[in-house]
This record gives C-alpha cells, structure tokens and sequence, in this order.
C-alpha cells in the first residue's frame, strides 16, 4: 500500500514513489521514496469531487490574480466536470480573479448553455468556443488556462516556439506548439476546433499575437505550467535581449539533455506537484475564503 500525506485543505494525498534519476543505488531510491512527492486525492464520490475540484479551481483564479494575470475582463479557466463529464465548470464573465469563490463559478455544456451558476449568470463566449473545444478533443485534459500575462503576450508577437534554454523550459521540450493564427477575439467555435487541432496532444501553445494557452490533467499542473511557459517568456525576452546587446546568441541545451531532463520536469505529476506550494500560499494567504 502507498504512504499517504495530508495537504492545508486536510485532504490525503498518494505519495508517489518514482525516480527519474539514473544510476542510483537501492538504497538511495528507498530513501528518496520517503521524501516523494504528493499525488492527487482519490474520490470515490463523484459529488464530493466536484466541491474539491471547484474550491481548487476558484483557487487557481487566486494565483492567476495574485500574478497579475487578469487583464480586466479576459482571461478564462476551466476544469472538467467529474459528474457529467461533457460539462466545465468556468469563470464567470467580468468577475475579477482575486475574489473569485467556489460558489461563483458557473458550469456550461457542450452547446454553450449554463446548466450551474452562481450569483453572476454571464458566460465569456471566447472562453466557452477554446475551451469547449480543447475539453472535447482531449479526453486526457481536465483543465485549461488561458490569460494574457505580459510576457507570455509579448512573447506571442514574436511568432516563435520557445528555445530550450534553461533547466525549466525542458518541460516545453517538444510539448509546445505556436498557433499562428490571429483573427480577434476567439468568438467562432471553427478557430477554437484550430487552436485544438493545432495544441494537438501538447501540454501548451503560443497564440500569436494574443497569449499562452496551457492544459493537464489536474487543475494544478495547468496553472503550474502557465505560471511557468509566463516565466520562460520572461527569461528568453531577456536572456535574447542581452546575447543581442553583446553580438551573441544563447546557448541552448542539447536533444539528448532536454529530453532527459523533460522526463523530471515536464510529466503531468511533475506539473501538479510544482503546483502544491501555489496552492498552499493562496490558501494561507486568503484563509480559505475562495472555498465560500
């Protein structure tokens, strides 16, 4: 049976007990399985899941506000309903990041109808045709981040994928995709069924000329991988900046290490685990109140 740990919300969690390390002895690796890391909780109610699910998503809007993601109104994130599956559940349109509660959130079909809502009834048509349409094609998906931080956006304008220049950016490492379109405001569910064909079976894609676009399986490994694609921006903009000023470029990291290094970094329980701390602070921070 695997060891379990209790995270702030007083949730039990699986430990896991991979190594990705090569070479290590038995030993070692029976040492690093007591200090491994939590996995998502397992539910057996479905209904319980979703108030999890909720609380966590109302969470991940917490961050994204606490980050400086919100850009007045735009800016969506969604997660799978775990009771009727081809359903989300969503921000409410024009309701600010940071005060977002669980109870706010509204959950949307696959037509477009609000089936659950709180005390805001309006539903962003933008978030709706991208979302809706990543959640239908990808199965695997159970949630989806899209904002327009600023250097993601400034990134964007580039029309580039990111270049594997440091540690971090391996968990991009042929897991990213540039969609080149850039058409307004996403309010056709033909481009949304593009952006979807496009991030094909990726974790993350740069919209042209619009922001960064992330996906997981958990709520936490799709915020952690916005959070992260955000930062990655920000350090190539900058590390492009200075090889420039000097007459170089920058280094990038080989093939063979970026993949090596992707396997520890960019796993879907590598996302959700870099995630936790993001969580533990907000919760800490606001005293559980996004869970009202």
């Amino acid at each position: 049976m695997a060891p379990h740990a209790e995270d702030t919300n007083g949730v039990t969690h699986e430990l896991a007990t991979e190594v990705h390390e090569p070479g290590l002895s038995k030993d070692l690796v029976e040492a690093v399985k007591h200090d491994a890391p939590v996995r998502p909780p397992k539910f057996d109610n479905k209904y319980e899941e979703r108030v999890y699910l909720k609380e966590r998503l109302a969470a991940a809007f917490r961050i994204f506000g606490k980050f400086g993601f919100d850009e007045g109104v735009a800016g969506h994130i969604t997660v799978r309903d775990p009771v009727e599956r081809d359903t989300f559940w969503v921000n409410p349109f024009g309701v600010a990041f940071s005060l977002i509660k669980s109870s706010d959130l509204i959950r949307v079909d696959e037509e477009g109808k609000i089936v659950d809502h709180g005390p805001v009834k309006r539903l962003n048509t933008a978030a709706f045709m991208i979302h809706s349409a990543i959640h239908k094609a990808r199965p695997d998906v159970n949630a989806a981040c899209h904002s327009h931080s600023i250097y993601g956006r400034s990134f964007c304008a580039l029309g580039r994928k990111l270049d594997i220049i440091t540690q971090d950016s391996c968990a991009f490492y042929d897991d990213h995709v540039l969609y080149e379109n850039f058409n307004g405001i996403v309010l056709s569910e033909v481009e949304g069924q593009q952006i979807a064909q496009t991030l094909g079976k990726g974790k993350a894609a740069l919209l042209q000329n619009h922001g960064l676009l992330t996906v997981g399986a958990t709520v936490e490994a799709a915020v952690f991988w916005f959070v992260s694609l955000e930062k990655c921006c920000h350090a190539q903009l900058m590390a492009d900046a200075a090889a420039s000023g000097r007459g170089g470029e920058t280094k990038k990291i080989g093939h063979e290490e970026a993949a090596y290094t992707y396997k520890t970094v960019g796993t879907p329980h590598a996302g959700y685990f870099s995630a936790v701390p993001l969580f533990d602070v907000i919760h800490h921070e606001t005293k559980g109140e996004y869970r009202g």
